[in-house]
């Protein structure tokens, strides 16, 4: 007994110590050591039963029962039965006897220990686990702690961890769900007694003056009238003890909720009784009692009723969130509906005393996200079953759900809110398409709610309505590339563009007439510009003036971007119809860009600098935008033009190319240069107007582009110009034939641009780099720079095109492409200037490599051959960091491009490519923990084997035929080996997305090509890699992958079936290290010899679940005792 007591003394000063502040690491680590040691010993549990006994010290407790806890999930196979039957009886006893003084994680972890017992030995050797646990329940006094041990079996039993056979955990499913229907008539029973109890002594409020509203939505909602009555009983005041038993009970039934399947088990009056907990969550009355009252200890209360509210509505999602229903159900779930929609009623109820919003504003947080979420779930799983139903009022429930979208007290609500109505249009727009013809009744069903919630939504986004909470958004930091502002607006929007897609003259007719408002304050600005010394001035400077036109300002910017984003409402099989709605909002648009651009808005002076300015800039930026959007548009109206010639359209585009030419320029702000170009390129590219080349503004931003002196834009902007430039050059006109291309023209002035824009580039020679150069290096660097982003945007942007445009680009080229291969051996060792050089490279690879030719071409590839020696490969990719991977990962995206390159053209260099590939770099990059160039090199490996298929196996359709399966003769078989080996080693690296991505390579070649056929990978190879991916299961170190890693082994399985079942199972099994040899037996036995997928797969997780269930069984504890 001494002894005991000097131990635990000696426990309690060690973990004091550990815990303190002045405790150093490598104590703590000493300590740490000696704890776990001491936990190993089998009769270690004695003790710790005599300190959870007698000591106070929480860490000493806590300690003890991880001791127990690692006794029972590591060791019970090698404790002795009398041991475990004196643990199995002790520890219950030591938890009745202080569950009431314990600290509650104590307790909790001592229900855990218990029930990781009842996990091992339950039924067999603990027959009386379960029946306890009911015990407990039923008795008043145990009640609380009966409902944290069934919640506790529920998650450790239901699901468990893998540290069990998967017999095991079927058997312990199957137990459980043998006990599911008493268990729920248990926590029926706590919840309705409690209910009972305290609904007799509720006070009966006086009669509410609502109450006998005659067109209540509840009659229609609830058809029985019992249940209405029963919902609208006061909600009882409940006591402490009260509550924590029946949040309990909740959380319990949530749990259970989560894995038992939906069946006549979960009764009416378990659902009614769920319901009756959920209105604690929207009952402010009760806590304004507990506020008035005064006392902490009811305030307090209220937030508990708030939390039976949240724990109520957590068990209705639960049920609510299973997509299969099966048919007895479905009239549950009605009611469920019907008794939900009551609260949602009762929430957005609208009286003198209380707004909905501020209504919203009182109820838990919590309580209102939970209810989002029923609204969200109902909307997406269950509204297609239910809309059916004569009896379910949908557009009611509409009015309702509007109510409370548009009374949510915070940002984040009204986010989820509009996800609903996301979710509810697109169920709509996809059931018309479904069924077509009764596509006028569902709209005039909807219609009303519609054009509302499209209203309220517009309304939402303008400042003019909404400016106290739009001033709340942040639209400084960048959350996810977009700010608090943007995602409101975005959002927003969304649910606009869908009405349109529904309801398009509805839609228009609502919003075209709020942006005219708008644009009508902006236009009349011109008359308040006044000439003042430094140039022109707004002339509003009263406070009120300026705030309202800030707020103007902001609501135009807004409009503009929800009329951009409408544009594809207008095309395609629609052009016609809605052609003149169309021709107004781009009228507009031109005018207010050209009114913009003209009177200089931009870099006008105005009172609120700080404000206005950005203001103003935004809008005309935003006008830009908005008019690029119809540039599909603009295409259809040009080639409709064509066949007229219009006046119309040329004027249309001349006037926007006016608006555009003036803020190219170094003088405009970046945000406004960068919306012009864009709509500059949009123009040249998807609208293509023939006379586009000879209208003056567009001639006047080729010269001054291609003039030396002009000041350089920033580069996007100058990237973006000069393919625009190159674009109305190249790109082949609609509806003109080829003879009326103008080509020779078209081909001189292009070759010309190009000139100009390489000037600087094309005098530098290769030497530039030597000591001797006259030119500083950096300087050199930026032309290179600069001149090859530009060229490359530009071979980028005609690499999808006709054949004669990419003809033209790579003639105006070619110079330009010698000088560089020409410099890029002087560059080798300038990491950032390869990496360009390479950039520019692999696009032309990409887009022209059929006009570069094979001559040059061929150069090319043997020059960087050449060039990438094993030194040079080492020194990129080892001591270069980033910049140097990235270089060498260029290469082998350009080697890519060369191995896929279909005919003969390019097959000499196939021993090249894949001798750098295994013999240099892969070398260099297979140790190495970082995935930086492997990704690339794979599947430049992956593309040389798919492309290349007969470099490897050459088969003849003759002898096919003869042989009746083609076994075909194998060329160049160590090269195949050694990238097969490649993948292998791959498998066995920790890198998550080169595994999936290899794994993917070699299921696509077995797919394709029959890879794992082949003679060579079925005798040498393929169970290989069957125990690499079996063994990469078992040690669990890709986990996310199961399911792909278990398809491929069936893949390569059911190549040879037979060799699979009798050779390499008991081989592999007899390679198992851990595991005794009737252990290998029933795993053996166990896995079935089952052909389907399906059953295949589920074999093999349940062989890697035992396998590593049954070494955990037989960790042998380490010999040795510690003394504390």
């Amino acid at each position: 007994m001494a002894s005991e007591e000097a131990s635990l003394r000696a426990l309690e000063s060690l973990m004091t110590e550990f815990f303190h502040d002045c405790t150093t690491n490598e104590r703590k680590r000493e300590i740490e050591e000696l704890l776990d040691n001491f936990a190993q010993q089998m009769g270690a549990w004695r003790l710790c039963l005599y300190f959870l006994s007698s000591t106070r010290n929480d860490y000493v407790m806590m300690y003890s029962l991880t001791v127990f806890e690692n006794l029972i999930n590591k060791m019970w196979l090698g404790v002795p039965s009398q041991d475990k039957m004196e643990i199995r009886s002790c520890l219950p006893k030591l938890l009745l006897a202080h569950h009431k003084t314990l600290p509650y994680f104590i307790r909790n972890k001592l229900c855990k220990v218990i029930v990781d017992i009842g996990r091992q030995d339950w039924p067999m050797f603990y027959h009386d686990f379960f029946t306890n646990i009911l015990q407990l329940i039923q008795s008043p006094v145990t009640t609380p702690l009966g409902l944290i041990m069934l919640k506790t079996t529920s998650e450790e039993l239901a699901c468990p961890r893998e540290d069990l056979s998967v017999a095991r955990k079927e058997e312990l499913r199957k137990l459980l769900l043998d006990q599911v229907q008493t268990v729920l008539g248990l926590l029926t029973g706590i919840l309705e007694t409690v209910w009972d109890k305290h609904s007799v002594t509720a006070a009966t409020p006086p009669p509410s003056p609502t109450s006998g509203e005659s067109g209540d939505l509840l009659s229609k909602l609830l058809q029985s009238p019992s249940s209405a009555k029963l919902l609208n009983q006061p909600i009882p005041i409940l006591d402490a003890e009260s509550e924590y038993i029946c949040s309990l009970a909740l959380e319990c039934l949530a749990h259970l909720f989560s894995w038992i399947p939906l069946s006549a088990s979960i009764t009416p009056s378990l659902l009614t009784t769920i319901f009756h907990f959920a209105r604690f969550g929207c009952d402010i009355r009760a806590r304004k009692m507990a506020s008035v009252n005064g006392s902490s200890q009811n305030c307090v209360l209220g937030q508990e009723r708030g939390r039976l509210g949240v724990l109520a509505m957590s068990c209705i999602n639960e049920l609510m969130s299973k997509n299969c229903v099966p048919m007895e159900f479905e009239e549950y779930l009605l009611r469920m509906f019907q008794q939900t929609f009551y609260l949602l009623q009762k929430i957005t109820k609208d009286n003198n005393a209380h707004t909905v919003k501020s209504r919203l504003e009182e109820l838990d947080e919590s309580y209102v996200e939970k209810f989002t979420d029923f609204l969200r779930l109902f909307v997406s799983v269950h509204l297609r079953r239910i809309e059916s139903y004569s009896q379910f009022p949908v557009v009611e429930f509409l009015t309702l759900l509007f109510k409370y979208t548009f009374h949510q007290p915070t940002h984040e609500g009204y986010f989820s809110c509009l996800d609903i109505w996301t979710l509810f249009l697109d169920y709509l727009t996809s059931k018309i398409k479904s069924r077509l013809g009764d596509k006028e009744a569902v709209l005039n069903r909807y219609e009303d709610a519609l054009v509302l919630l499209l209203t309220e939504v517009l309304n939402r986004i303008q400042f003019r309505y909404n400016q106290a909470q739009l001033e709340e958004l942040d639209d400084e930091t960048l959350d996810d590339d977009q700010t608090e502002w943007q995602r409101y607006l975005r959002q927003s929007l969304e649910v606009v563009a869908r009405v349109m897609e529904l309801l398009p003259t509805h839609a228009f007719s609502t919003l075209f007439p709020v942006l005219q408002d708008n644009l009508e304050v902006y236009l009349g600005l011109q008359q308040f510009v006044v000439t003042s010394g430094s140039g022109h001035r707004l002339n509003i400077t009263a406070e009120n003036d300026c705030r309202r036109l800030h707020c103007s300002l902001r609501d135009l910017s807004s409009l503009l971007q929800a009329v951009g984003r409408l544009a594809e409402y207008f095309i395609g099989d629609v052009f016609a119809a809605r052609f003149s709605d169309a021709l107004t909002v781009v009228e507009r648009l031109v005018k207010v860009t050209l009114y913009g651009s003209q009177i200089k808005l931009y870099n006008i002076e105005t009172a609120v600098p700080s404000v206005l300015k950005p203001d103003l800039i935004d809008v005309h930026a935003q006008s830009l935008a908005a008019l690029q959007a119809y540039s599909h548009w603009l295409a259809q109206y040009c080639s409709e033009a064509h066949q007229q010639n219009t006046q119309q359209f040329v004027t249309l585009i001349s006037t926007t190319m006016d608006a555009v030419t003036p803020l190219i320029s170094t003088k405009v702000q970046d945000k406004l240069l960068l919306s012009a170009c864009h709509l500059l390129v949009s123009l040249a590219t998807t609208v293509r107007p023939v006379f586009l080349i000879s209208i003056p503004a567009v001639q006047k931003v080729f010269n001054r582009i291609t003039d030396a002196s002009a000041q350089r834009l920033i580069d996007k902007a100058q990237v973006l110009v000069c393919r625009a430039l190159s674009n109305i050059l190249l790109l082949p006109w609609p509806s003109l034939p080829e003879n009326e291309q103008q080509w020779p023209v078209r081909s001189i002035n292009h070759a010309s641009l190009i000139s100009a824009l390489s000037r600087d580039y094309r005098s530098l020679k290769p030497n530039a780099v030597a000591p001797q150069r006259k030119m500083p290096l950096d300087d050199t660097k930026v032309i290179i720079h600069q001149t090859l982003s530009v060229l490359e945007d530009i071979v980028d942007s005609i690499s999808g095109e006709s054949t004669k445009s990419r003809q033209i680009c790579y003639q105006s080229l070619q110079e330009s492409v010698q000088v560089s291969l020409a410099l890029f051996p002087a560059f080798i060792h300038q990491s950032d200037v390869t990496d360009e050089m390479l950039s520019f490279f692999l696009t032309l690879f990409r887009g022209l490599r059929v006009q570069m030719g094979v001559p040059f071409t061929e150069q090319v590839i043997q020059t960087f051959l050449n060039m990438f020696t094993r030194e040079q490969l080492a020194e990129s990719v080892l001591h270069e960091g980033s910049t140097g991977c990235r270089v060498v990962e260029k290469f082998l995206k350009i080697l890519q491009v060369v191995v896929q390159e279909p005919g003969q053209v390019f097959k000499p260099f196939l021993p090249s490519i894949i001798s750098l590939c295994m013999e240099q770099v892969y070398p260099i990059i297979a140790e190495r923990p970082s995935p930086d160039v492997k990704a690339e090199l794979f599947e430049l490996l992956f593309r040389t084997l798919h492309h290349n298929w007969r470099y490897f196996f050459k088969s003849t359709v003759l002898a096919s035929v003869q042989r009746g399966i083609a076994e075909e003769q194998m060329e160049n078989e160590p090269q195949f080996s050694a990238i097969m080996q490649a993948f292998g080693q791959s498998f066995l690296q920790p890198d998550i997305h080169l595994f999936k991505q290899n794994l993917f390579y070699l299921e696509t070649l077995n797919t394709k090509q029959k890879l794992y056929h082949k003679k060579i990978f079925r005798t040498a190879m393929l169970f290989q890699f069957v125990n690499v991916l079996l063994q990469v299961l078992v040690h669990k170190s890709h986990d996310l992958l199961q399911e792909e890693i278990g398809i491929a082994i069936y893949n390569m399985a059911s190549v040879d079936f037979d060799g699979f079942f009798a050779a390499f199972l008991p081989e592999f099994l007899t390679s198992c290290d851990g595991v005794d040899a009737n252990q290998k037996n029933v795993l053996g036995r166990n896995f079935k010899m089952d052909r389907d997928l399906p059953s295949f797969t589920q074999n093999v997780h349940r062989l890697v679940n035992d396998l590593r269930y049954y070494r955990l069984c037989n960790d042998s504890l380490p010999p040795g005792t510690v003394k504390l």
